[in-house]
């Protein structure tokens, strides 16, 4: 069998790339987009050393060289005082989305058509190449369910699904599955592992108010 191309986008557009789906044509977790977003923002400078964790809340260090959301959650940081990880989550989640959604239609990655529904405006979101989603959804949910060692995978597989896991993408995986691999997220979310306990904790809270009314 053939092995999928490495996905080399940065972990924000992925993230985004993963919450669109093929088979219903349409993106999921809308309303929780934003979180995702934001968080894979936060992972990414993290990772590359332009943040460091201390007492649960984030710290600028070095700034990025580039720009897009991870540059625009850096600033915030940089010149706000300390707050939690949950709070630079939760900022601006919708602006988030547009940001993202506005980089890859330039980029052509996406087209974006903008409706209007009786009053309301209505922007359809579809990918130019199908086969990048299809391949981007399968490697994620390899890294999951799969037998390679945590160890051993790409770094961005292996945090794009932890991230995916605890945002309770149901396009990625079901809450049964979820449960089922539960020690295999906790190991893949181990180099980002902060801002993956704050988006869970953000996804769950949302999802309790929405049900509360």
């Amino acid at each position: 069998m053939e092995t999928p191309a490495k996905q080399t986008e940065p972990l924000t557009r992925a993230a985004f790339m993963l919450a669109f789906d093929l088979s219903k044509e349409r993106l999921t977790n809308r309303g929780e987009l934003g979180y995702l977003l934001r968080a894979a923002a936060l992972a990414e400078l993290l990772l590359a050393g332009h943040l460091t964790d201390e007492s649960g809340k984030p710290r600028a260090r070095s700034a990025p060289r580039h720009g897009g959301l991870p540059g625009v959650v850096w600033e915030q940081i940089s010149t706000s005082p300390p707050r939690s990880w949950r709070h630079w989550i939760r900022k601006e989640s919708g602006k988030a989305v547009r940001l993202v959604r506005d980089e890859l239609e330039h980029d052509r990655v996406i087209n974006v058509e903008r409706r209007r529904f009786l009053l309301f405006p209505l922007t359809v979101v579809t990918p130019r190449k199908a086969y990048l989603w299809r391949r981007l959804a399968e490697r994620v949910g390899q890294a999951i369910r799969g037998g390679r060692p945590v160890t051993r995978m790409e770094q961005d597989d292996r945090v794009l699904a932890a991230l995916a896991a605890a945002a309770r993408m149901k396009v990625v995986l079901t809450r049964t599955e979820s449960y089922r691999h539960r020690k295999r997220i906790e190991q893949l979310s181990e180099p980002v592992k902060p801002i993956t306990t704050a988006l869970r904790k953000n996804i769950d809270a949302a999802r309790n108010a929405a049900q509360a009314g």
